[in-house]
């Protein structure tokens, strides 16, 4: 994986704020011991939990949207190494690996591009490569019976996080066949046609490539559903879902109901949790919403579905630092930190 930086352990205390009487995560998370041999080192790791970032926006731009979630990995990051390893959370119990860097593919694109329309197709192609690249590693940890946690870039990256895991699990006989669940707390269902790879679709093509099972999305905005992706997923049983509007406008469930109504349609199979910043109200992200969830309610859906279903990774997509807009926010990366520790410690 050439676009793949590991970390040493000085990587990682560069980051850490370290004080006397107190014991950072950065002075106890795990790195790898042989950056050449990345399988067998992570083989040998006693670490439950691998810990990396994505940080690019192809997806998001290669969908229309606004770049941006390239920029929330080193602000999440910081604010996790910095969290105290205490009972709560013993930082030997995880290891940070890393991150990709997709930047020179971006920059390649930006400067050869001659106008929009070649510059969207060429994002979608590049997604091809970032699809693969991420497919690899996953594919690498879960095959080792540990679990990915993935931070940054957009939601285009759950196709090879679906992918991946499936083709990891079914390579470590954990499950018969390439295929896992997954339940998905987002605002979108990003079940978009297969017009091309992008942020919109990940669902789309992993769920026609055989590698998705079952689909179930928590706190859709009925405002934002397509009318043919609405049709695909009702004529479709092994998708399903309960809308924002059902959970807190009409009432018919509460929030935690909903998540367990999430749980139970999933439970059959190893599942990915799926999390979008961009359904978390005033949270920094490509499609940063003013009506949507607390971050209350995203800590209690990873602690959920951490506890009560057969967790197979964590992805956390679509926030942001600092937007091409402009939009800037201090505060994006520590909700990401405490979402991660919040999955860990279920």
């Amino acid at each position: 994986m050439k676009n793949f930086q590991c970390y040493d352990k000085q990587d990682i205390l560069s980051l850490t704020r370290i004080r006397r009487f107190e014991t950072k995560l950065g002075e106890t998370v795990q790195v790898i011991a042989d950056r050449q041999h990345l399988e067998q080192s992570l083989a040998f790791s006693p670490a439950k939990y691998v810990v990396f970032g994505i940080p690019e926006d192809i997806g998001v731009r290669a969908n229309h949207g606004i770049g941006g979630t390239d920029t929330v990995w080193t602000p999440f990051l910081s604010a996790f190494l910095n969290s105290q390893s205490n009972d709560f959370l013993n930082g030997e119990e995880v290891l940070v690996l890393g991150h990709f860097d997709f930047g020179d593919a971006r920059r390649l694109i930006e400067q050869n591009a001659n106008n929009y329309d070649e510059k969207i197709d060429a994002y979608r192609h590049a997604v091809n490569m970032i699809d693969d690249d991420v497919e690899e590693l996953v594919k690498i940890i879960t095959s080792l019976h540990k679990v990915p946690i993935a931070i940054g870039g957009g939601h285009n990256n759950a196709y090879p996080m679906i992918k991946g895991t499936a083709k990891g699990l079914h390579k470590a006989g954990l499950i018969p066949l390439a295929q896992i669940n997954c339940m998905n707390l987002d605002a979108h269902s990003d079940f978009r046609p297969a017009e091309g790879r992008h942020s919109g679709n990940g669902f789309r093509y992993a769920e026609e490539d055989g590698y998705l099972q079952k689909y179930f999305v928590i706190g859709l905005h009925e405002n934002y559903l397509p009318q043919n992706v609405w049709l695909d997923i009702v004529n479709n049983p092994f998708i399903d879902f309960i809308s924002y509007e059902d959970i807190f406008i009409h009432e018919k469930r509460n929030f935690i109901q909903a998540v367990a109504d999430a749980t139970v349609f999933t439970e059959d199979n190893y599942t990915g949790i799926e999390l979008d910043l961009d359904c978390v109200e005033q949270t920094l992200s490509s499609a940063m919403t003013p009506a949507g969830l607390s971050s209350l309610h995203a800590r209690q859906y990873v602690t959920f579905a951490a506890n009560n279903g057969k967790a197979a990774y964590l992805h956390i997509c679509e926030g942001a630092a600092q937007l091409t807009d402009g939009k800037k926010s201090d505060t994006t990366g520590k909700l990401i930190s405490y979402l991660v520790s919040d999955f860990i410690k279920g």
